[in-house]
């Protein structure tokens, strides 16, 4: 009699383990494994009082023999199964559509990084047992009505990064159980109403980093069980009252980095149950207790680099149980002790310019009493007592008792316009305009005169607009700036000059508004960088100068600007970035030099730059890259654009030193038909070699090499020779296989460097960067092997 044969416990099922099969007369039919393909067990044929056994066993296995054969099927060719875990990857394959032949007992799906662009009706109806659903960076353009019915048991579903401008009112259906959906960075605009009406269990909601200007009434109704919903990095402006309402579970609201004129109260008190609430970086200037915000349970609320100028003490009376309060870098100069929050134990001011003198010493005298932490707090040193009689004299930004009606009421609205008060908004777009109109009310901080046409912005053309932050003035046929123009603008933060014909801006057009951070002067018709005018812009932190004329940027034109952060000036025709031209903006992180006639990377010009994080130089006829070509950045650079640039030729050493901080490098649709290796880049997490006709012959060995070893997907394909067109530079080992050393190189094959050994001491970073001059480096690359 032979022996009895144990099936192995299947690692997708789990069923087995050691059980004999024992078997009546005849054989047992053989039946799939999924822990061993191609395993059927063996057909065994055994006679004896064992067949008791396989008459209880073969119930338990006969009708789990569907399931049993779904969870055997092949795992599609482009994905990765791990059946243990029920775990599918098909990560990076420019998949076109979601693969129809994955487990059907797979758990958690990760597709991120293809081209899916559609989302159909019921995509993934065949995959029932979906907990985890991964659709990051897959160019996701539109979600059907009904893409995700049949996961009922989802609980994550991320959508981040792709190109959605909408979400049809039933794409979310089927979706009971999710509990996190990640919708940030899209291009959505609006929300409508009953969105997210399915969506019962959800906690977690992330929308930041989109194109939001309004929320509708009820955005969020059937979110019960909500507890964070993150909106920040959008273009807020307005709220509607009940734009919150539905969210009793609601404990974290992070709306920073919007541009929200005035602090919603009303609608934000709707959402009662909030601990946390996040609304630094916007631009509202003043806050009291008439914005009405109550909520008794919040925590932490956070007002940090806005444009606070002034602040009521009873700004916050209805919230009882606020513990930290941070209102970092602001423009509060005086700050009274604040009524009603009892509890409050942490108050951040640093970057206020608060003033010692006799107005500060009710403030440390109540902090004192009340026990208020606020080791940021200093003090310049003059005595109070010098300063008396300023002080006596001083007027308050905001009086004390104003309230939005009274202030709203201080001017009548033009007739052409709409102002509403209690948003202090005023407009008059598109209204065939031919002069700028006057009359807004005092209070306005949001005014928008775009499609107009007004050729000429007289001087002082905004008075008594002394809150005005944001000044629309696109598509205005504007072609001059008087001087004085901006006159009395104190408060003015963002200017819209885009869409003009603005060739020149003389040296005091743009004085008067010396808080000014953002400038958009886009497609308009300079010849050069207005240099004189930006000088009186100490605080621009972003100059858009994209798609006019300018063909050069020489030296003094940035003079003065050392706030500067983001430089925009592709789609331009510029030939020549002058060394130190850049040189005032020691802080800047963008520089954007894309689409325009640069010959060679600008390396010279790069110097004293140790904060850039981001350069584009893509669509520029390059040609070629040489040694060191970014070494006065390599310390901080961190995103790295050429692609479409004609590049024909990277020397081995044209990244050297951007191993320790770059995260992606864009050399897609370029000429290259080979490239180094570059294993100094070691923290790389994307890389794009697409669209390159790359010749796979022995000079290729060592990039290939280098490729096997990165878990990324890089696009690189052979354009010759003939026999391995179209195949991957990183597959195409056959190609290879011929090349001298190829085996010496496969045997003494080391794994990558470690990332820590790669990177620089943080302490002293900034400071010590680049200390080595361009000139340095020129004389040391002699020298230097390879890279």
């Amino acid at each position: 009699m032979p022996p009895i044969q144990p099936c192995p416990r299947c690692q997708v099922c789990g069923l087995g383990g050691g059980l004999p099969l024992a078997s009546r007369q005849g054989p047992l039919p053989a039946f799939p494994c999924a822990a061993f393909p191609g395993w059927t067990g063996r057909a065994i044929d055994m006679a004896g009082p064992q067949s008791v056994s396989v008459v209880l066993l073969l119930p338990l296995l006969l009708p789990l023999g569907p399931t049993w054969h779904a969870a055997a099927q092949r795992c599609p060719q482009t994905c990765v199964c791990d059946n243990s875990r029920r775990h599918v990857a098909c990560r990076h394959q420019n998949l076109t559509e979601v693969p129809n032949a994955i487990p059907e007992l797979t758990q958690r799906l990760d597709l991120q990084g293809n081209m899916l662009k559609l989302i159909p009706a019921a995509a993934f109806r065949d995959l029932p047992y979906l907990t985890h659903l991964d659709l990051r960076h897959c160019q996701v353009e539109l979600v059907a009505e009904g893409a995700f019915r049949g996961l009922g048991r989802l609980l994550l579903l991320n959508l981040a990064s792709n190109r959605l401008n909408a979400l049809p009112q039933e794409a979310l259906d089927g979706l009971g159980s999710l509990r996190r959906l990640e919708l940030e960075g899209n291009l959505l605009e609006e929300l409508r109403p009953g969105t997210f009406g399915a969506l019962g269990a959800l906690a977690t909601l992330n929308l930041a980093h989109n194109a939001l200007v309004y929320l509708p009434a009820m955005a969020f109704q059937g979110l019960v069980r909500a507890r964070w919903l993150q909106l920040s990095h959008n273009a807020l402006s307005v709220l509607a009252p009940e734009a919150l309402a539905g969210l009793p579970a609601l404990r974290r609201l992070s709306l920073h980095h919007n541009e929200l004129q005035s602090l919603p109260g009303a609608t934000l008190s709707q959402a009662r149950g909030l601990a946390r609430l996040e609304l630094g970086h916007n631009p509202f200037t003043y806050t009291g207790e008439e914005d009405g915000l109550v909520l008794p349970g919040l925590r932490e609320l956070r007002l940090d680099h806005g444009a606070l100028q002034a602040l009521d003490p009873r700004a916050f009376a209805h919230c009882p149980r606020l513990h930290t309060l941070d209102l970092r870098g602001n423009q509060l100069d005086a700050l009274q002790p604040l009524q009603g929050p009892g509890q409050l134990r942490r108050l951040r001011l640093q970057g206020n310019p608060l003033r010692c003198d006799c107005r500060a010493r009710p403030l440390l005298q109540w902090l004192a009493r009340a026990r208020v932490r606020s080791t940021d707090l200093r003090c310049p040193g003059a005595g109070a007592e010098e300063e008396e009689e300023e002080v006596a004299a001083a007027r308050p930004r905001v009086p004390a008792g104003t309230s939005k009606e009274k202030a709203g009421a201080a001017g009548p609205c033009p007739r052409a316009c709409v102002c509403a008060p209690e948003f202090r908004h005023s407009g008059c777009e598109g209204r065939g305009l031919q002069v700028v109109p006057r009359g807004f009310p005092n209070d306005t901080q949001l005014l928008d005169l775009r499609q107009n046409h007004f050729p000429l912005v007289p001087r002082e053309a905004f008075p008594g607009l002394g809150q005005l932050v944001s000044l629309h003035l696109q598509h205005c046929g504007i072609t001059e700036l008087e001087a004085g123009a901006l006159a009395g603008l104190g408060s003015l933060l963002y200017l819209y000059l885009s869409d003009n014909t603005l060739s020149s801006l003389s040296a005091a057009s743009l004085e008067g508004a010396p808080c000014l951070g953002y400038l958009y002067l886009e497609r308009n018709r300079f010849l050069q960088v207005p240099g004189a005018a930006l000088r009186a812009l100490p605080s621009l932190f972003s100059l858009h100068l994209q798609d006019n004329a300018l063909d050069r940027l020489a030296l003094g034109d940035l003079a003065g600007m050392r706030a500067l952060r983001w430089l925009y000036l592709s789609g331009n025709r510029i030939t020549q970035v002058s060394p130190g031209a850049l040189g005032p903006a020691q802080e800047l992180e963008k520089l954007h030099l894309d689409r325009n006639q640069l010959r060679e990377v600008p390396t010279a010009a790069l110097e004293g730059l140790p904060a850039l994080l981001e350069l584009q130089l893509s669509g520029n006829p390059l040609r070629a890259l040489q040694d060191g070509a970014f070494w006065p950045v390599s310390r901080s650079l961190q995103h790295l654009f050429l692609n479409s640039s004609g590049l024909e030729q990277i020397s081995p050493g044209a990244f050297l030193g951007l191993g320790p901080r770059l995260q992606s490098l864009h050399l897609q649709k370029n000429q290259l038909q080979a490239l180094p290796a570059l294993p100094g880049l070691s923290q790389l997490e994307l890389i794009d070699l697409s669209g390159n006709p790359f010749h796979c012959d022995c000079q290729l060995l060592p990039l290939h090499r280098w490729l096997t070893g990165l878990n990324l997907h890089v696009g690189a394909a052979c354009a010759a020779p003939p026999s391995a067109r179209g195949q991957s530079v990183k597959a195409a080992a056959a190609v290879f296989e011929a090349c001298p050393g190829w085996a010496a190189g496969k045997a003494k094959r080391t794994p990558a460097p470690r990332p820590s050994a790669q990177r620089t001491p943080m302490k002293g970073r900034r400071q010590g960067a680049n200390k080595v001059g361009w000139g340095q480096v020129q004389g040391g690359l002699a020298g230097w092997v390879r890279f």
